[in-house]
């Protein structure tokens, strides 16, 4: 089954509330949250990802795919553990030089109840992630580098989605592979094609017409 997460990066917040409310309407899978902490990326959007989180939480019963583009890891995790999140992700980028503390960030959000996922920018390779595969459940390829909503999606990166699809396939992994930058009807099935299982969608939904027909134009 295809799910479709919709990243709230390019969300108008004057219209926040009825754009939140066509979305679980128009029956995606869950709210992406885009953390920036302005370090590891250069935006920081940590002040109205929480306001939108918060909201979401109040109006919505859909979980939370919390997907942190951040230094400090484990801050942002208790920051968030409160409202439940079904996924928190992070970023191996931002902690790969201590492998003890990689562990310990997956274990922390299992602790939380929630499932972990791991993400890779455009320029890291499968390689760096395979021995913390077992351990979690989900890896999110980035498909453009983070930081910036609207850009488009580097043909490239499905190579890595493939490759990773092959290889959870062959070592008997669940994993779930999200891909995330520059999703619209026509990357979404390049991306299903590669073996990716969910999309993290900005801007195809947040300005579309009518949101609940490009929702199924992405699981088409």
């Amino acid at each position: 089954m295809i799910e479709v997460s919709a990243s709230l990066l390019s969300l108008e917040r004057e219209n926040a509330t009825r754009t939140l409310y066509n979305l679980e309407v128009a029956k995606i899978n869950y709210f992406h949250i885009d953390v920036m902490d302005g370090k590891f990326v250069e935006r920081d959007t940590t002040e109205i990802m929480k306001d939108y989180a918060l909201t979401i939480s109040h109006i919505s019963n859909l979980g939370l795919d919390v997907h942190l583009m951040v230094e400090n890891v484990e801050e942002f995790i208790d920051e968030y553990s409160m409202l439940e999140p079904q996924i928190i992700t992070f970023h191996i980028e931002a902690v790969k030089e201590d492998k003890e503390r990689v562990k310990n960030i997956i274990e922390e959000i299992k602790n939380c109840g929630s499932k972990v996922g791991i993400a890779i920018n455009p320029a890291t390779s499968i390689e760096e992630i395979k021995e913390y595969l077992k351990y979690i459940h989900m890896v999110l390829i980035m498909t453009a580098n983070p930081g910036k909503g609207g850009q488009g999606l580097m043909p490239e990166t499905l190579e890595k989605v493939k490759e990773l699809r092959e290889y959870v396939s062959e070592n008997n992994l669940d994993i779930d592979i999200e891909v995330d930058c520059g999703i619209n009807n026509v990357t979404a099935k390049a991306s299903i094609d590669a073996g990716a299982n969910i999309l993290a969608v900005g801007s195809y939904l947040t300005s579309a017409e009518n949101i609940t027909e490009a929702v199924k134009s992405l699981r088409e």
